[in-house]
């Protein structure tokens, strides 16, 4: 007697083909329930509020600070994808320091004449300052540090990502009439198109949200008509999000059914990379809004060694051109490109290397094939991988 087994397999990949609005319609149809998040507050919307004071009461010990750090977890997995932390800095006068060097920057960046481009919104519809961080550092180290030595803002990036994160830090303002983004996903993948996206293996999709946390610290009074932040809460947990936001019917859906709230000088929220949100239009008279963004991003996310992917890929030109005239099956080349170079735009400096046709700037590895199907010759190639370094630098940033 025989018998057999039967496995089922789940798909490799996600396809945007897949992508179905009812079932995300379903997925999302719950309520927040308070009883479930002891620390909170308040349910507003179905966003998760917490007061930052009392949160700094309940870490005091080891085993507050682990209740904590759990429930902000299953706030941003099984929850509804977004906290709003008030009181995070409870000294305004730090948040108006750094403020006050927000606005030298731009002031400083468009006298300069240098255009910033922005992600999900017109380019210059918004004030941006990229790598707002180092900037700041470099402006006015009191107040970076001042800012920055914030409890809340290491409890919650520390509750997500664990020890040794990383911090970004993009400031955007939107004046009275400043319209709304498109609603999408964040960075890593948010940021690719479908096409390339839907490359990447379905527990990729799942995975690239824990490794960073989504963040926005308020340094001005942010009523509902000033635009701010548009969520879907519980939208982060739909396994094909990354191919369905950019589809019309997912865009009208969140149209209808997202949330916004106001927000205080002073009040941060922090989200699922995977949540769909956007910031809303400023529909004021005369509110100036303006957010600091951060992106914590996990120490995970960096290679074991180091490798200088500018001399590697100087040093294998010749060759890579040689194999091609000599007829190697392009994809065979291809995988030398992705070995000898960085496949990836990020990190850059988005200051100097603007995202080109999408949300991304050019690749070192695009850069190399680019070379290699228009027979650039090895001076070529070294100039333009110098630029290209240069380009991801920021010794020039200044304060």
């Amino acid at each position: 007697m025989s018998s057999t087994t039967t496995t089922t397999t789940t798909p490799h990949r996600f396809r945007e083909s897949d992508c179905d609005v009812a079932e995300f319609a379903r997925l999302l149809d719950r309520t927040t329930d308070l009883a479930d998040y002891p620390h909170a507050v308040e349910v507003a919307q179905d966003v998760l509020i917490y007061d930052a004071a009392r949160l700094r009461e309940a870490v005091v010990d080891e085993a507050g600070r682990e209740a904590v750090e759990g429930e902000l977890v299953r706030a941003l997995t099984d929850g509804p994808g977004v906290v709003v932390l008030r009181g995070a800095f409870p000294d305004l006068g730090v948040v108006d320091r750094v403020t006050a060097a927000f606005d030298a920057m731009i002031a400083r960046e468009k006298a300069d004449g240098t255009a910033k481009g922005d992600h999900f919104a017109k380019a210059g519809a918004n004030d941006r300052v990229w790598n707002a961080l180092e900037k700041l550092a470099v402006a006015d180290p009191d107040a970076f540090v001042d800012y920055y030595a914030n409890d809340v803002l290491a409890l919650i990036s520390t509750a997500w990502l664990g020890p040794g994160y990383q911090v970004t830090s993009q400031v955007n303002v939107v004046r009275p009439g400043g319209k709304a983004q498109d609603p999408h996903r964040d960075y890593h993948l948010g940021f690719l198109s479908n096409a390339v996206a839907a490359r990447y293996p379905r527990h990729v999709h799942l995975l690239s949200p824990v490794l960073t946390l989504q963040g926005a610290v308020a340094h001005s009074d942010m009523p509902v008509e000033s635009g701010p932040t548009l969520y879907l809460p519980y939208s982060h947990q739909y396994p094909q999000g990354y191919l369905a936001w950019r589809r019309p019917e997912f865009r009208a859906y969140f149209a209808e059914h997202h949330v916004q709230l106001p927000l205080r000088k002073g009040d941060a929220a922090f989200f699922n990379p995977a949540l769909f949100h956007g910031a809303g239009s400023n529909v004021s008279a005369d509110v100036q809004r303006v957010a600091n963004l951060l992106q914590v991003s996990s120490a995970f996310g960096r290679a074991m060694e180091t490798v200088d992917r500018v001399k590697t890929a100087k040093a294998v030109y010749p060759a890579l051109a040689a194999r091609q005239a000599a007829g190697l099956d392009p994809a065979l080349l291809a995988h030398a490109v992705t070995a000898a170079s960085e496949g990836y735009p990020f990190p850059t400096n988005l200051d100097l290397d603007p995202n080109v046709d999408g949300l991304t700037p050019l690749s070192q590895s695009e850069l190399l094939h680019r070379a290699l199907s228009q027979g650039w010759d090895t001076a070529a190639v070294s100039a333009a991988l110098d630029a290209y370094a240069t380009r991801h630098r920021t010794d020039d940033i200044g304060g």
